[in-house]
């Protein structure tokens, strides 16, 4: 897919982007390459064009399917592995197909492991990450300021820990 500048895009790790322009440069020792510079927050980040035209950049999720969404973060959580380091592992693995329904999934998951229990650091943590990353998509696809879009999200995970909670 290409983009535009201007384009609202999400990075695998940063979360919401804008395209200011698609530049070649030369990096590193990668040589001369195609880049997307994007505007995230107030940092610049550099997001390599592969050869093909394939980049990990994805758009932002459409305001349509936001309603699938909305089910997902009030659904019934999956039960998550019990220890916490192949738990942590395997959220990363999952994090890295980089799509907001597994997104919504890990954030919906993890937050109702904390239902019964304090969670640990490392789980917070990513729980933190991630939620802060669906907000500020939420809010883009939506419109909506990045509070109202995380009161949203709260408000649906909250009715799923209603329906849901043992």
């Amino acid at each position: 897919m290409e983009f535009r500048s201007g384009d609202d895009v999400v990075h695998p790790n940063y979360g919401v982007g804008n395209i200011v322009r698609l530049e070649e440069r030369e990096l590193a020792a990668s040589g001369l390459r195609w880049y997307y510079v994007l505007a995230i927050g107030t940092a610049t980040v550099w997001m390599p064009v592969q050869a093909d035209g394939s980049t990990t950049l994805r758009a932002v999720t459409r305001k349509q399917d936001l309603e699938h969404y909305r089910t997902v973060l009030s659904s019934q959580p999956t039960l998550l592995v019990r220890d916490f380091k192949k738990r942590h592992l395997e959220l990363i693995e999952r994090l890295t197909q980089s799509s907001f329904q597994v997104m919504c999934e890990i954030v919906r998951d993890l937050t109702a492991l904390g239902w019964n229990r304090p969670m640990g650091e490392t789980d917070a943590t990513l729980l933190k990450k991630v939620r802060e990353n669906l907000g500020r998509e939420w809010a883009a696809a939506t419109g909506q300021s990045n509070l109202e879009a995380t009161q949203e999200v709260g408000a649906l995970l909250r009715a799923g820990q209603v329906a849901y909670k043992v």
